[in-house]
């Protein structure tokens, strides 16, 4: 392949590639300007293909799977899309479940689009179907009952399912996981201002669904197995801040506490704990993470570790099958979170309609809604040897903590105010150098400072 002579302009805030003289006025991703994008060298890119009439399969109708059908019409209008949803009903905003649980989301706004959104973009989307196996030598897709879908390119945005541990009394009624419509409706259904609720795992979503359901008036307990809660997105002092908050909206944490068994009759009425002691409980909600949903792509002999492992343009093993969102695995990362599915949809749907176009990765960052305190985890937030350098601070009762190493902007926390949350994302995908300006006294106040001004 010969030496591409155009240029190369990477988005600092997404990573999404542009190829040409000048940098793109809007980046098709994340919306970013031009000032956002930096010329990179490159020697060599895919060359563009003519889509042409080419069949698009694609499993999975959450967002990475949507904007991936969406993508695909913008740039392949004669393509044919078929878009395959497991689940009953037109796609939805799966991250607004949470607010559905608190009351604060009506469920007549949760689906993504109305039914005629996928009409006018002659985007074929079939809700109730469950696919069984991947046919790669007949590239087709074998659907429940035995009838088959040929593809010419296949996106599978199949998600993730929850992790439920092999604890005792799991299936007992009254038991839940927070993945679907259906999931929130039950917990909605069994609830009122006098139950106890346990929520077993003390991440993003155990405390989003405590928080949801304390607004329901609840009396709602955190289990949590590590010393504090959130210890992926959050450091100690951190995880201190929110667990005071969590206290004001009258949600009780537990740390250090591993459930052995959950105890019933039939329902359940409690969650016992290895150090001995018991919870009363109503209704147990499991949110203690989540796995890849890629059997199929296993079953197909697909490279599968975390989730199918894929490549800068997405594609799986297979050239003509691509992988997004929480069943994908990118240079070692599985995302799982709702922005990062929507851009790697997205991209795939670039590459599906003919459009070369790399993921360039992006710093794994986490948000956190409903629970009152807003909170953004972002890169490296725990040193990891002497290189590295915190640099927090309390502020108008929140909480700061910049991350550097050997000068340079690595990882961010921010619980509260989120005026930051532009210019850290930025430098921490730039990996600001900071060494001009810091000093042995420099303030988490002076790098605020300086992140706003530049």
């Amino acid at each position: 392949m010969e030496k591409n002579s155009e240029k190369t302009w990477r988005c600092s805030i997404c990573g999404y590639l542009h190829y040409g003289d000048e940098a793109p006025e809007i980046c098709p991703i994340c919306d970013a300007k031009p000032e956002d994008f930096k010329e990179i060298e490159t020697t060599v890119r895919p060359e563009r293909r003519n889509p042409g009439h080419e069949r698009v399969v694609i499993i999975g109708a959450g967002i990475a799977g949507v904007s991936a059908a969406e993508t695909i019409r913008e740039h392949a209008p004669d393509a044919e899309i078929i878009l395959l949803s497991k689940e009953e009903g037109l796609p939805y905003w799966r991250l607004n479940l949470t607010r559905m649980l608190a009351g604060d989301f009506q469920e007549k706004n949760l689906p993504l689009h109305a039914e005629t959104w996928y009409a006018e973009r002659n985007i074929d989307l079939r809700d109730g179907i469950t696919v069984t196996r991947i046919l790669l030598t007949e590239k087709a897709v074998e659907l429940e009952g035995g009838d088959t879908i040929q593809f010419d390119k296949l996106i599978v945005a199949t998600g993730s399912h929850p992790f439920i541990p092999p604890i005792p009394g799991a299936d007992l009624e009254n038991v839940f996981a927070v993945r679907t419509a259906d999931d929130v409706r039950g917990i909605l259904n069994v609830i009122d201002e006098n139950t106890n609720v346990v929520c077993i795992g003390g991440g993003i979503l155990g405390l989003e669904t405590a928080a949801a359901l304390a607004k329901q008036k609840t009396r709602v307990t955190v289990l949590e197995s590590f010393d504090y809660i959130m210890p992926l997105q959050l450091n100690p002092e951190g995880s201190e801040v929110m667990k005071q908050h969590l206290g004001k909206l009258n949600v009780e944490v537990v740390a250090k506490a591993q459930a052995d068994c959950i105890i019933g009759d039939g329902h359940v009425t409690g969650v016992h704990l290895k150090r001995g002691q018991l919870i009363p409980a109503d209704v147990v909600v499991i949110t203690a993470g989540d796995r890849a949903n890629a059997e199929l792509l296993e079953e197909a002999g697909l490279m599968v570790k975390k989730g199918v492992l894929v490549d800068n343009f997405l594609r799986t093993s297979n050239p003509d099958i691509y992988a997004v969102g929480d069943v994908a695995e990118h240079d070692g990362v599985r995302y799982g979170a709702w922005a990062p599915a929507m851009y790697m949809g997205k991209i795939a749907g670039m590459n599906a309609a003919g459009v070369p176009t790399e993921f360039g990765g992006i710093p794994r960052s986490h948000m956190i809604k409903v629970v009152g305190k807003p909170m953004l985890s972002i890169g490296v937030i725990t040193p990891v040897d002497g290189s590295y350098r915190m640099i927090e601070d309390y502020a108008d009762g929140g909480y700061r903590m910049f991350m550097l190493r050997d000068g340079r902007f690595t990882g961010c926390l921010l619980l509260g105010k989120m005026k930051l949350l532009k210019p850290v994302r930025k430098a921490i995908q730039a990996r600001l150098d900071l060494k001009a300006m810091l000093a042995p006294d420099t303030t988490a106040q002076d790098i605020a400072d300086f992140l706003s001004a530049s």
